[in-house]
């Protein structure tokens, strides 16, 4: 069995965790800094997953390191089930084979279920202009349309009048 070790660098803990993974027996340890706030990606973790055989245990030292979301986390858990692997977190003890592993997925399916899912993601860009003026022609105020684009009034007024402007601008 090859014990593979993962560290997401956030904080100065992390650096520590590295020693960690070593000491308890992991064969490889792989670090990355993560690629940004609030994002998930992680070439590292993708190509460990990529990797990782029948038998074989993926490592970390808290369940942070694996993604910020429980929809996330659970993937990884399916990626490593698929590949006959396991995942191993050591702070607290868990193992995602047998008993602490269905009350690991369990947890996780518990959280997920009150998560936010992505449906109310504010519009940005050029697609949000394109929301408020398709809801704008089917007769829906700007109050009701920025309750159901979760943005505020302000910001579809502005972007009204910054569609108006430009209309104006090129027939003139």
């Amino acid at each position: 069995m090859l014990r593979i070790g993962y560290v997401r660098l956030r904080d100065e803990r992390s650096a520590d965790d590295t020693a960690t993974l070593k000491a308890i027996g992991c064969h490889v340890v792989r670090a990355e800094e993560p690629a940004g706030p609030m994002t998930d990606e992680s070439t590292v973790l993708t190509s460990i997953l990529d990797f990782i055989g029948e038998g074989d245990q993926l490592v970390v030292t808290r369940l942070e390191h694996l993604a910020g979301s429980s929809r996330n986390v659970l993937g990884v858990i399916d990626k490593l089930e698929e590949r006959q692997a396991s995942l191993y977190i050591v702070e607290p003890e868990i193992c995602s084979e047998g008993e602490g592993g269905r009350a690991l997925r369990a947890a996780l399916q518990a959280v997920l279920s009150v998560e936010p899912t992505g449906l109310y993601r504010r519009p940005r860009g050029q697609s949000a202009i394109d929301q408020i003026r398709a809801l704008q022609a089917a007769g829906v105020g700007p109050v009701e349309i920025a309750r159901r684009l979760g943005v505020s009034r302000m910001t579809v007024w502005r972007k009204l009048r910054d569609v108006e402007t430009r209309e104006a601008r090129a027939t003139a």
